[in-house]
């Protein structure tokens, strides 16, 4: 199904022959070298963004709620194998707080997903939209972190959003945000000149058929 919601027709060499083989993981920011088995001819490629780092807590607001970071998106694609022999993995790094941004992770040419946005410092204004799939069969928004506020007492910084596989960091009161992990985004600070955790780098999961 597309993301219409309109039938999108699979060729059905894909789906045929036999069941799951192996798999391979890549969950190292960077770029790395994904090598198909001797006799796979069919692999099911889940690929998603680094995600968004938590806001910061603000000296000018007593009682800080920063925002989380979104969530890295996700494509899934089944891919016909026969012609590949390797391929160039890259995973987006999650965002780090007052640093670099969430990176788009990718499998080839074939499928790809961009970052989460990052959290909003406390009263910043709006949510952190989560990233996109693009190119998959199935292409995922990442879930968005939730909106920075300024609460009347002290209270938990506002978690991250959650990837496809989780990930996204819980608030935490009266200390810095928490990171998240596989592409999901950190949570924000929530006392006075906190920082908000980073996000979670991206990954790259290939299922290996016959």
């Amino acid at each position: 199904i597309s993301d219409a919601g309109t039938l999108k027709r699979i060729d059905a060499s894909l789906i045929k022959g036999g069941g799951l083989q192996s798999v391979q993981v890549f969950t190292s920011a960077g770029t790395a070298t994904y090598t198909k088995p001797t006799g796979i001819k069919r692999i099911r490629v889940f690929v998603t963004g680094g995600g968004g780092d938590g806001g910061n807590g603000v000296n000018s607001v007593t009682y800080s709620a920063a925002g989380g970071g979104g969530a890295g998106g996700t494509a899934i694609k089944l891919i016909d194998a026969t012609s590949i022999t390797t391929e160039t993995v890259t995973i987006g790094a999650g965002a780090i707080r007052d640093g670099a941004s969430s990176g788009t992770s990718s499998f080839g040419s074939h499928c790809s997903a961009t970052g989460g946005s990052n959290g909003t410092n406390t009263n910043g204004p709006g949510l952190s939209p989560g990233g996109s799939g693009v190119g998959g069969d199935i292409n995922l928004v990442g879930q968005g972190g939730g909106g920075s506020f300024a609460p009347s007492t002290a209270t938990q910084g506002v978690a991250g959003g959650n990837s496809y596989w989780g990930g996204g960091a819980g608030g935490v009161y009266s200390q810095n945000g928490s990171n998240g992990s596989l592409g999901g985004g950190g949570s924000g600070g929530n006392v006075v000149a906190s920082g908000g955790g980073n996000g979670g780098n991206g990954v790259c999961y290939v299922e290996e058929y016959i």
